[in-house]
């Protein structure tokens, strides 16, 4: 509904609009009205005895839900799914979500999780009249023009509807979400304050301030200009007197509303003349984006550092590449991560060390030049062991109405020789 005018300390209004336009302008940021609750996390031992980082408010959410009593679609599977980790974490490049729909419906009772479909792990599926794959990283990235055998992504994606199977792919969402893969792999150093090294932001829609000065009745003449358009419900507006006599005012506006809002303040003489575009930026998610930053409760050596990432991945061996000035009894109280291939986040992080799957030979060069140890475990070795995570995340939502299993052929391609 249309509001009301009162004065302020200002002005507020609720309009909205539903028309599109692509405009770039210069960023701000908006502070929401509701609060984001502070995000707590708590350490917990694995079976094996390392830290393993844990989200307590994924915790707490995780055990409000009952467990389905009766068989689950893939609708409902895919909402599980959606709830553990909003694909709208996902970065804009990536290519997640439900890759393979097959085209009769049936119960999912066998799901399959795999770091990497390959011809091995669809062998497995089939065997086990698997459903669903949960593919982390997915087989379908770029755009076919046709289905041949001649490609081995292509025949996967031919067995997959051939055999009804599903195939989801969450990738950069689970690395994103609070509790997801980069939380999972800077728990492998023990407790710390952690942080995120690139913010995710929220997904609601892009909003713009628009700023201008009216005098005398014109501002209600403008809102009731706006009042005629579409959605004008959602415009947010306030205005102050001030000392001339002049109304200073600021409307918050979607971007799908941007251009009839400002055709219509542009009608205006005076406030065309002082009209100011800008960009609000959205609010972050806390606990949410790309890469952690942990400060060590404990500093440990880069001896004891190594060893704590070959027992929390389970490998044994790493690549190590020592700082500038550094030795294996060298402190360690900065610790950046990024699962996979991570440069492109941690590489401007003043760090003590790296952690990540994978480094070209010049990105370990720029790090150790600046004093900072790298550990590399090869690609898929830094993400693989947060399956076991999900699956009992997953267990969790779907109760025993599903079977969750772990791919045995899943497996990084390298191996130290």
């Amino acid at each position: 509904m249309f509001g009301t005018c009162r004065e302020f300390s200002g002005r507020l209004f609720h309009l909205g609009f539903n028309l599109s336009c692509s405009i770039s302008f210069r960023t701000s940021t908006f502070h929401p009205i509701t609060q984001l609750s502070s995000v707590h996390r708590l350490f917990l031992r694995s079976a094996s005895g390392v830290p393993v980082l844990k989200s307590a408010g994924v915790i707490r959410y995780l055990s409000g839900f009952p467990h389905p009593t009766a068989d689950m679609d893939l609708k409902g599977v895919l909402g599980v799914l959606e709830q553990l980790a909003p694909l709208s974490l996902a970065e804009s490049w990536d290519n997640v979500g439900l890759l393979v729909e097959p085209s009769k419906p049936r119960p999912i009772r066998t799901i399959l999780l795999t770091n990497d479909l390959t011809a091995g792990v669809m062998d497995e599926a089939v065997a086990l009249n698997c459903d669903l794959i949960v593919s982390y990283h997915p087989p379908l990235f770029r755009p076919f023009k046709r289905l041949l055998q001649k490609d081995w992504k292509q025949r996967l994606a031919v067995r997959a509807i051939e055999a009804g199977i599903a195939i989801f792919s969450p990738h950069t969402s689970w690395d994103s979400v609070e509790g997801g893969v980069n939380d999972w792999l800077v728990g492998g150093m023990g407790s710390g304050k952690v942080s995120v090294l690139s913010q995710a932001l929220s997904s609601g829609p892009q909003k713009h301030r628009l700023e201008f000065s009216c005098v005398g009745d014109e501002l209600n003449s403008l809102l009731e200009q706006l009042r005629h358009i579409e959605g004008s419900e959602n415009l947010q507006c306030s205005s102050v007197r001030n000392e001339s006599g002049e109304q200073q005012v600021n409307l918050i506006c979607n971007s799908s509303a941007l251009t009839a809002a400002v055709q219509t303040l542009l009608s205006d003489p005076h406030a065309s003349r002082s009209l100011t575009i800008t960009q609000v930026q959205q609010p972050p998610l806390l606990g949410c984006g790309q890469g952690r930053l942990s400060v060590l409760d404990e500093p440990v050596s880069v001896s004891t550092a190594v060893q704590n990432m070959k027992t929390h991945l389970g490998l044994p061996h790493l690549r190590l590449a020592l700082g500038d000035q550094q030795t294996l009894d060298s402190l360690v109280k900065t610790v950046a991560v990024c699962a996979g291939s991570g440069a492109s986040v941690i590489q401007a992080v003043k760090a003590d060390l790296y952690i990540t799957g994978e480094m070209s030979h010049h990105e370990v060069l720029d790090a150790v030049s600046k004093g900072t140890s790298v550990i590399l475990s090869d690609h898929s070795n830094s993400e693989r062991g947060f399956l076991t995570v999900f699956r009992q995340r997953l267990n969790a939502r779907l109760g025993h109405t599903v079977t969750v299993a772990i791919s045995q052929k899943d497996q990084d391609p390298l191996q130290v020789v």
